[in-house]
Protein backbone atom coordinates (compact mmCIF):
# COMPACT_ATOMS: atom_id res chain seq x y z
CA UNK A 1 0.00 0.00 0.00
CA UNK A 2 1.36 3.44 -0.89
CA UNK A 3 1.57 6.12 1.87
CA UNK A 4 0.17 9.21 1.39
CA UNK A 5 3.23 12.35 1.18
CA UNK A 6 2.09 13.86 4.38
CA UNK A 7 1.73 10.78 5.77
CA UNK A 8 4.87 9.87 4.72
CA UNK A 9 6.81 13.35 5.49
CA UNK A 10 5.62 12.57 9.19
CA UNK A 11 6.88 9.19 10.43
CA UNK A 12 10.06 10.08 8.66
CA UNK A 13 10.01 14.18 10.87
CA UNK A 14 8.76 11.61 13.99
CA UNK A 15 12.12 9.32 12.54
CA UNK A 16 14.45 11.96 12.65
CA UNK A 17 12.72 13.49 16.10
CA UNK A 18 13.97 10.28 17.91
CA UNK A 19 17.13 9.29 16.72
CA UNK A 20 18.95 13.14 15.20
CA UNK A 21 22.15 14.43 16.63
CA UNK A 22 21.89 17.52 18.32
CA UNK A 23 23.49 19.99 15.76
CA UNK A 24 25.24 22.41 17.59
CA UNK A 25 28.20 20.57 18.32
CA UNK A 26 30.96 20.40 15.34
CA UNK A 27 30.97 16.63 14.67
CA UNK A 28 34.78 14.93 14.55
CA UNK A 29 36.57 11.37 14.26
CA UNK A 30 36.29 10.17 17.40
CA UNK A 31 38.75 8.37 19.69
CA UNK A 32 38.47 7.08 23.19
CA UNK A 33 40.51 5.75 25.27
CA UNK A 34 39.86 4.34 29.27
CA UNK A 35 42.04 3.23 32.46
CA UNK A 36 40.89 2.22 35.88
CA UNK A 37 43.04 3.47 39.10
CA UNK A 38 43.47 1.23 42.57
CA UNK A 39 41.95 3.66 45.54
CA UNK A 40 41.62 1.00 47.94
CA UNK A 41 42.35 2.77 50.89
CA UNK A 42 45.31 1.28 52.42
CA UNK A 43 45.28 -0.88 56.28
CA UNK A 44 46.38 1.99 58.49
CA UNK A 45 43.83 4.66 56.20
CA UNK A 46 41.00 2.58 57.30
CA UNK A 47 38.64 4.07 60.09
CA UNK A 48 38.39 2.36 62.89
CA UNK A 49 35.56 1.08 62.20
CA UNK A 50 36.53 -1.11 59.24
CA UNK A 51 37.76 -4.57 60.00
CA UNK A 52 39.58 -4.75 56.56
CA UNK A 53 38.87 -5.13 52.23
CA UNK A 54 36.15 -7.55 50.80
CA UNK A 55 37.26 -6.47 47.30
CA UNK A 56 39.14 -3.76 45.65
CA UNK A 57 37.48 -0.42 44.40
CA UNK A 58 38.42 2.00 42.03
CA UNK A 59 38.32 5.00 40.21
CA UNK A 60 37.17 4.35 36.60
CA UNK A 61 37.27 6.68 33.58
CA UNK A 62 36.74 7.20 29.96
CA UNK A 63 38.02 9.89 27.98
CA UNK A 64 36.40 10.77 24.12
CA UNK A 65 37.98 13.61 21.95
CA UNK A 66 36.70 14.15 18.72
CA UNK A 67 39.05 16.66 17.95
CA UNK A 68 36.98 19.37 18.11
CA UNK A 69 36.29 18.92 22.10
CA UNK A 70 37.07 16.25 24.70
CA UNK A 71 34.25 14.70 27.49
CA UNK A 72 35.68 12.37 30.67
CA UNK A 73 32.71 9.89 32.24
CA UNK A 74 34.55 9.16 35.33
CA UNK A 75 32.91 6.63 38.35
CA UNK A 76 34.49 6.20 41.93
CA UNK A 77 33.70 3.22 44.14
CA UNK A 78 32.61 5.42 47.08
CA UNK A 79 29.43 6.50 48.62
CA UNK A 80 29.85 10.40 46.74
CA UNK A 81 32.36 12.96 46.30
CA UNK A 82 31.48 16.19 48.10
CA UNK A 83 30.72 19.42 46.27
CA UNK A 84 33.90 20.68 47.38
CA UNK A 85 36.36 17.41 46.42
CA UNK A 86 34.20 17.21 43.00
CA UNK A 87 34.98 20.77 41.95
CA UNK A 88 38.89 20.98 42.90
CA UNK A 89 38.40 17.71 40.58
CA UNK A 90 36.78 19.10 37.75
CA UNK A 91 38.85 22.26 37.52
CA UNK A 92 41.95 20.22 37.82
CA UNK A 93 40.79 17.87 34.84
CA UNK A 94 39.83 21.10 32.44
CA UNK A 95 43.68 23.15 33.95
CA UNK A 96 45.91 19.97 33.37
CA UNK A 97 44.26 18.10 30.74
CA UNK A 98 42.02 20.50 28.19
CA UNK A 99 38.71 18.49 29.20
CA UNK A 100 35.97 21.41 29.84
CA UNK A 101 34.43 21.09 33.15
CA UNK A 102 30.64 21.11 31.19
CA UNK A 103 31.95 17.90 29.40
CA UNK A 104 32.86 15.90 32.40
CA UNK A 105 30.28 13.13 34.78
CA UNK A 106 32.62 12.77 37.84
CA UNK A 107 30.05 10.63 40.77
CA UNK A 108 30.11 8.27 43.20
CA UNK A 109 28.60 4.50 43.03
CA UNK A 110 26.67 4.93 46.26
CA UNK A 111 28.38 2.18 47.84
CA UNK A 112 28.12 2.35 51.56
CA UNK A 113 31.30 0.27 52.40
CA UNK A 114 34.05 2.28 50.74
CA UNK A 115 35.64 5.67 53.21
CA UNK A 116 36.55 8.55 51.78
CA UNK A 117 40.08 9.27 53.32
CA UNK A 118 39.42 12.69 54.62
CA UNK A 119 36.28 13.15 54.33
CA UNK A 120 33.15 12.97 55.93
CA UNK A 121 30.05 11.13 54.49
CA UNK A 122 26.90 11.85 53.25
CA UNK A 123 25.04 14.94 52.50
CA UNK A 124 25.78 18.12 54.48
CA UNK A 125 29.01 16.66 55.64
CA UNK A 126 31.62 19.46 56.22
CA UNK A 127 34.23 20.49 53.46
CA UNK A 128 37.44 18.95 53.70
CA UNK A 129 40.15 21.61 54.44
CA UNK A 130 42.59 20.40 52.05
CA UNK A 131 43.17 18.16 48.76
CA UNK A 132 42.22 14.29 49.94
CA UNK A 133 44.21 11.57 48.48
CA UNK A 134 41.56 10.46 46.25
CA UNK A 135 41.70 13.55 44.06
CA UNK A 136 44.88 12.55 42.70
CA UNK A 137 43.95 9.03 42.22
CA UNK A 138 40.89 10.16 40.14
CA UNK A 139 42.81 12.80 38.75
CA UNK A 140 45.29 9.79 37.32
CA UNK A 141 42.42 7.57 36.08
CA UNK A 142 41.29 9.89 33.72
CA UNK A 143 45.10 11.35 32.68
CA UNK A 144 45.80 7.35 31.74
CA UNK A 145 42.53 7.41 29.58
CA UNK A 146 43.40 10.04 28.05
CA UNK A 147 46.96 8.68 27.02
CA UNK A 148 45.06 5.94 25.95
CA UNK A 149 42.84 7.50 23.21
CA UNK A 150 42.86 6.07 19.86
CA UNK A 151 40.58 6.13 17.18
CA UNK A 152 36.66 4.36 18.22
CA UNK A 153 32.97 3.93 17.35
CA UNK A 154 30.11 4.25 20.10
CA UNK A 155 27.02 2.56 19.98
CA UNK A 156 23.82 2.62 22.29
CA UNK A 157 21.81 -0.99 23.42
CA UNK A 158 19.16 -1.27 25.84
CA UNK A 159 18.25 -4.04 28.33
CA UNK A 160 16.27 -5.04 31.22
CA UNK A 161 17.26 -5.75 34.61
CA UNK A 162 15.31 -7.45 37.71
CA UNK A 163 17.54 -6.90 40.91
CA UNK A 164 15.98 -3.66 42.34
CA UNK A 165 12.71 -2.92 43.88
CA UNK A 166 10.81 0.05 45.25
CA UNK A 167 11.30 0.42 49.06
CA UNK A 168 8.60 2.62 50.29
CA UNK A 169 6.53 0.07 51.39
CA UNK A 170 3.29 -0.48 53.63
CA UNK A 171 4.53 -3.03 56.87
CA UNK A 172 1.76 -5.83 56.43
CA UNK A 173 1.65 -6.39 60.30
CA UNK A 174 1.50 -2.51 61.23
CA UNK A 175 0.07 -1.50 58.55
CA UNK A 176 2.35 2.13 58.59
CA UNK A 177 5.45 2.87 56.50
CA UNK A 178 8.32 1.26 56.37
CA UNK A 179 11.08 -0.09 54.08
CA UNK A 180 10.73 -3.98 52.51
CA UNK A 181 10.12 -4.84 48.85
CA UNK A 182 7.14 -2.61 47.56
CA UNK A 183 6.30 -5.13 44.54
CA UNK A 184 3.81 -2.87 42.97
CA UNK A 185 5.93 0.35 43.31
CA UNK A 186 7.76 2.32 40.52
CA UNK A 187 10.90 0.87 39.42
CA UNK A 188 12.65 1.25 36.82
CA UNK A 189 14.41 -1.89 35.57
CA UNK A 190 16.24 -0.33 32.34
CA UNK A 191 19.79 -0.98 31.70
CA UNK A 192 21.18 1.07 29.10
CA UNK A 193 24.68 1.23 27.79
CA UNK A 194 27.16 3.06 25.83
CA UNK A 195 30.15 0.99 24.14
CA UNK A 196 32.92 2.01 22.65
CA UNK A 197 35.54 0.30 20.55
CA UNK A 198 38.56 0.24 18.71
CA UNK A 199 38.50 0.28 14.72
CA UNK A 200 39.22 -3.14 14.82
CA UNK A 201 36.42 -3.71 17.06
CA UNK A 202 38.95 -4.29 20.35
CA UNK A 203 36.33 -3.45 23.19
CA UNK A 204 37.84 -0.19 24.74
CA UNK A 205 34.82 0.20 27.47
CA UNK A 206 31.20 0.52 28.27
CA UNK A 207 29.32 3.19 30.38
CA UNK A 208 26.28 1.23 31.88
CA UNK A 209 23.25 2.57 33.52
CA UNK A 210 21.08 0.86 36.03
CA UNK A 211 18.84 2.86 39.53
CA UNK A 212 19.81 0.65 42.28
CA UNK A 213 21.35 1.19 45.95
CA UNK A 214 24.56 -0.65 46.74
CA UNK A 215 24.06 -1.19 50.40
CA UNK A 216 24.13 -4.87 50.69
CA UNK A 217 27.87 -4.79 52.15
CA UNK A 218 27.05 -1.69 54.58
CA UNK A 219 27.03 -3.65 57.66
CA UNK A 220 29.96 -5.52 56.85
CA UNK A 221 32.34 -2.86 58.08
CA UNK A 222 34.65 -4.37 55.56
CA UNK A 223 35.74 -2.23 51.57
CA UNK A 224 33.56 -3.22 48.89
CA UNK A 225 32.05 -1.71 45.59
CA UNK A 226 29.13 -3.79 46.58
CA UNK A 227 26.58 -4.96 43.70
CA UNK A 228 27.84 -2.86 41.03
CA UNK A 229 31.65 -2.72 41.69
CA UNK A 230 31.20 -7.14 41.51
CA UNK A 231 29.33 -6.22 37.97
CA UNK A 232 32.14 -4.24 36.75
CA UNK A 233 34.51 -6.58 37.62
CA UNK A 234 32.62 -9.64 36.13
CA UNK A 235 32.33 -7.42 32.90
CA UNK A 236 36.26 -6.53 32.42
CA UNK A 237 36.59 -10.30 33.67
CA UNK A 238 34.52 -11.18 30.35
CA UNK A 239 36.43 -9.08 27.89
CA UNK A 240 40.28 -10.43 29.73
CA UNK A 241 40.60 -7.14 31.71
CA UNK A 242 41.21 -5.64 28.37
CA UNK A 243 38.68 -2.88 28.42
CA UNK A 244 36.87 -1.13 31.71
CA UNK A 245 33.77 -0.83 32.70
CA UNK A 246 32.37 2.42 34.07
CA UNK A 247 28.71 2.49 35.99
CA UNK A 248 26.14 5.29 35.82
CA UNK A 249 24.04 5.18 38.86
CA UNK A 250 20.37 5.92 37.73
CA UNK A 251 18.05 7.73 39.67
CA UNK A 252 17.96 5.55 42.57
CA UNK A 253 16.74 7.01 45.56
CA UNK A 254 13.58 4.13 46.00
CA UNK A 255 15.24 1.47 44.48
CA UNK A 256 16.65 -1.13 47.02
CA UNK A 257 18.54 -3.94 45.98
CA UNK A 258 15.85 -6.46 45.41
CA UNK A 259 17.35 -9.73 47.79
CA UNK A 260 18.24 -7.56 50.92
CA UNK A 261 16.71 -10.20 53.34
CA UNK A 262 19.63 -10.27 55.18
CA UNK A 263 20.23 -6.70 56.15
CA UNK A 264 16.23 -6.82 57.45
CA UNK A 265 17.19 -9.93 59.43
CA UNK A 266 20.51 -8.39 60.87
CA UNK A 267 18.35 -5.19 61.45
CA UNK A 268 16.19 -6.80 63.67
CA UNK A 269 18.77 -8.86 65.60
CA UNK A 270 20.53 -5.34 66.64
CA UNK A 271 17.10 -4.09 67.66
CA UNK A 272 16.47 -6.90 69.85
CA UNK A 273 20.33 -6.36 71.28
CA UNK A 274 19.74 -2.69 72.26
CA UNK A 275 16.68 -3.27 73.51
CA UNK A 276 18.23 -5.85 76.25
CA UNK A 277 20.49 -2.37 76.97
CA UNK A 278 17.43 -0.66 77.58
CA UNK A 279 17.60 0.95 74.21
CA UNK A 280 14.96 1.52 71.56
CA UNK A 281 16.12 1.89 67.90
CA UNK A 282 13.23 0.21 66.58
CA UNK A 283 12.41 3.33 64.71
CA UNK A 284 15.60 5.17 64.42
CA UNK A 285 18.69 5.06 61.94
CA UNK A 286 20.17 2.22 62.82
CA UNK A 287 24.34 2.96 64.37
CA UNK A 288 26.98 2.99 61.07
CA UNK A 289 28.03 -0.33 59.89
CA UNK A 290 27.45 -3.21 61.97
CA UNK A 291 28.00 -1.38 65.32
CA UNK A 292 25.88 -3.40 67.51
CA UNK A 293 26.40 -6.85 65.97
CA UNK A 294 28.14 -9.85 67.72
CA UNK A 295 29.91 -10.95 65.19
CA UNK A 296 30.84 -14.13 66.97
CA UNK A 297 26.98 -15.17 66.52
CA UNK A 298 26.22 -18.19 64.39
CA UNK A 299 23.70 -16.55 63.10
CA UNK A 300 25.23 -13.09 62.35
CA UNK A 301 27.95 -15.33 60.77
CA UNK A 302 25.91 -16.88 58.55
CA UNK A 303 23.89 -13.48 57.51
CA UNK A 304 27.03 -11.61 56.89
CA UNK A 305 28.43 -14.73 54.45
CA UNK A 306 25.07 -14.49 52.82
CA UNK A 307 25.53 -11.30 51.89
CA UNK A 308 29.36 -11.52 50.57
CA UNK A 309 27.73 -14.18 48.12
CA UNK A 310 24.74 -11.78 47.51
CA UNK A 311 26.81 -8.89 46.00
CA UNK A 312 28.68 -11.46 43.72
CA UNK A 313 25.32 -13.48 42.85
CA UNK A 314 23.44 -9.74 41.66
CA UNK A 315 26.78 -8.59 40.27
CA UNK A 316 26.73 -11.41 37.70
CA UNK A 317 22.96 -11.07 36.70
CA UNK A 318 23.53 -7.03 35.89
CA UNK A 319 26.98 -7.85 34.53
CA UNK A 320 25.23 -10.24 32.29
CA UNK A 321 22.46 -8.07 31.38
CA UNK A 322 24.75 -5.11 30.65
CA UNK A 323 26.41 -7.68 27.75
CA UNK A 324 23.14 -8.37 26.38
CA UNK A 325 22.54 -4.88 26.10
CA UNK A 326 25.94 -5.20 24.41
CA UNK A 327 25.41 -6.83 22.16
CA UNK A 328 22.15 -5.61 20.93
CA UNK A 329 24.15 -2.44 20.30
CA UNK A 330 24.69 -2.11 16.31
CA UNK A 331 24.80 1.00 15.14
CA UNK A 332 27.94 2.40 15.36
CA UNK A 333 29.31 5.85 14.88
CA UNK A 334 33.14 7.04 14.26
CA UNK A 335 32.04 10.66 14.39
CA UNK A 336 30.05 12.49 16.76
CA UNK A 337 29.48 15.96 18.50
CA UNK A 338 30.32 16.31 21.68
CA UNK A 339 28.48 19.13 23.47
CA UNK A 340 28.18 19.82 27.32
CA UNK A 341 25.97 22.55 29.90
CA UNK A 342 25.03 22.66 33.44
CA UNK A 343 23.22 24.85 35.47
CA UNK A 344 22.00 25.07 39.39
CA UNK A 345 18.11 25.20 40.12
CA UNK A 346 16.72 26.21 43.94
CA UNK A 347 13.89 25.13 45.59
CA UNK A 348 12.75 26.17 49.56
CA UNK A 349 14.50 24.46 52.02
CA UNK A 350 12.97 22.77 55.62
CA UNK A 351 14.67 21.42 58.42
CA UNK A 352 12.87 18.25 60.57
CA UNK A 353 12.28 19.16 63.80
CA UNK A 354 10.88 16.00 65.06
CA UNK A 355 12.30 12.11 64.89
CA UNK A 356 11.37 9.09 63.51
CA UNK A 357 12.72 6.46 60.66
CA UNK A 358 9.59 6.15 59.05
CA UNK A 359 5.66 5.52 59.99
CA UNK A 360 5.36 8.94 61.47
CA UNK A 361 4.30 12.72 59.97
CA UNK A 362 7.06 14.84 59.47
CA UNK A 363 7.32 18.28 61.20
CA UNK A 364 9.27 21.20 59.68
CA UNK A 365 10.44 24.80 60.15
CA UNK A 366 11.68 26.56 57.01
CA UNK A 367 15.18 26.54 56.47
CA UNK A 368 17.23 27.89 53.56
CA UNK A 369 16.75 27.07 49.83
CA UNK A 370 18.36 24.09 48.57
CA UNK A 371 20.51 24.46 45.65
CA UNK A 372 20.63 21.35 43.23
CA UNK A 373 23.32 21.27 39.88
CA UNK A 374 21.98 19.51 36.39
CA UNK A 375 23.87 18.68 33.47
CA UNK A 376 23.58 17.36 30.60
CA UNK A 377 26.59 16.01 28.18
CA UNK A 378 25.70 15.28 24.30
CA UNK A 379 28.18 12.70 22.72
CA UNK A 380 26.31 11.98 19.34
CA UNK A 381 22.84 11.39 19.55
CA UNK A 382 23.28 10.03 23.07
CA UNK A 383 21.89 12.00 25.90
CA UNK A 384 23.82 12.04 29.41
CA UNK A 385 21.48 13.62 32.25
CA UNK A 386 23.43 14.57 35.34
CA UNK A 387 21.66 15.48 39.13
CA UNK A 388 24.48 15.90 42.70
CA UNK A 389 21.94 14.03 44.63
CA UNK A 390 19.93 11.06 44.76
CA UNK A 391 16.54 11.45 42.76
CA UNK A 392 13.64 8.64 42.84
CA UNK A 393 13.20 6.87 40.34
CA UNK A 394 10.10 8.02 38.81
CA UNK A 395 12.04 11.47 37.85
CA UNK A 396 14.92 9.78 35.92
CA UNK A 397 12.10 7.99 34.27
CA UNK A 398 10.60 11.27 33.50
CA UNK A 399 13.66 12.74 32.20
CA UNK A 400 14.09 9.56 29.57
CA UNK A 401 10.81 9.66 28.23
CA UNK A 402 10.45 13.52 27.94
CA UNK A 403 13.75 13.94 26.34
CA UNK A 404 13.84 14.63 22.66
CA UNK A 405 16.37 12.45 22.54
CA UNK A 406 15.78 8.62 22.35
CA UNK A 407 19.16 7.44 23.92
CA UNK A 408 18.83 9.11 27.28
CA UNK A 409 20.43 8.14 30.70
CA UNK A 410 20.47 9.88 33.87
CA UNK A 411 23.67 9.83 36.30
CA UNK A 412 22.82 10.35 40.26
CA UNK A 413 25.19 11.74 42.84
CA UNK A 414 27.27 13.54 39.31
CA UNK A 415 29.93 16.66 40.34
CA UNK A 416 29.41 16.49 43.89
CA UNK A 417 26.56 15.54 46.77
CA UNK A 418 24.21 18.62 47.10
CA UNK A 419 22.56 19.07 50.72
CA UNK A 420 19.36 18.07 48.85
CA UNK A 421 20.09 14.24 49.38
CA UNK A 422 16.89 12.20 48.82
CA UNK A 423 14.74 14.03 45.95
CA UNK A 424 11.48 12.44 46.11
CA UNK A 425 8.52 12.91 43.26
CA UNK A 426 6.26 15.04 43.93
CA UNK A 427 3.65 11.87 44.75
CA UNK A 428 6.42 10.05 47.38
CA UNK A 429 6.48 12.97 49.69
CA UNK A 430 3.29 11.17 51.18
CA UNK A 431 5.32 8.34 52.00
CA UNK A 432 6.55 8.11 55.73
CA UNK A 433 9.84 7.23 54.86
CA UNK A 434 13.30 8.02 56.27
CA UNK A 435 14.16 8.98 52.85
CA UNK A 436 11.26 11.47 52.50
CA UNK A 437 10.95 12.55 55.77
CA UNK A 438 14.69 13.83 56.08
CA UNK A 439 14.68 15.69 52.53
CA UNK A 440 15.66 18.87 52.92
CA UNK A 441 13.70 20.25 50.01
CA UNK A 442 9.94 21.06 50.44
CA UNK A 443 7.55 19.33 48.37
CA UNK A 444 6.36 20.66 44.83
CA UNK A 445 9.61 21.69 43.64
CA UNK A 446 12.30 19.78 42.93
CA UNK A 447 10.47 17.16 40.52
CA UNK A 448 9.66 19.78 37.93
CA UNK A 449 12.60 22.03 38.70
CA UNK A 450 15.29 18.78 37.47
CA UNK A 451 12.91 17.31 34.99
CA UNK A 452 12.40 20.60 33.16
CA UNK A 453 15.94 22.21 34.35
CA UNK A 454 17.45 19.21 32.44
CA UNK A 455 15.12 19.19 29.13
CA UNK A 456 16.43 23.03 28.73
CA UNK A 457 20.28 22.31 28.81
CA UNK A 458 19.02 19.57 26.19
CA UNK A 459 19.93 21.42 22.49
CA UNK A 460 17.26 21.03 20.10
CA UNK A 461 16.95 18.83 17.09
CA UNK A 462 17.67 21.10 14.06
CA UNK A 463 17.18 19.00 11.37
Amino acid sequence: MKLPTTVLSTILLAAIAVTGEAQVATPGALRVGAAKVDITPAPNELPKQYLGVLDRVYSRAIVIDNGVTSAALVTVDVISLSETVARRVNERIEKDLGIPVKNQVVAGTGTHSSPIVGQGQGPGAPPPAGPLPIEEKVFTSVKMAKEKLRPARMSFGSGVSYINVNRDNIDPKTHGWWEGPNYDGVTDKQVRVVKFVAEDGEPIAVYYNYAVFNVITGVLDLVSGDITGAASRYLEDAFDNQMVAVLSLGAHGDQNPIFFQQTFDLRDIRIREYARQGKDISNAMPPPGGVGLDRTSPEVAKLMGQQKQMIQSMGQMLGEEVLHAMRGATRELSTAGIYGNYKTVSCPGRQRTNDGRSGVAGTYKDADPVEIRLGVLMIGDVAIAEVNAIPYAYIGMRVKRESPYAKTLLTARANGMSRAGYIPDDASYAHQIFSVLNSPVKPGCAETAIVDGILDLMPPIRY
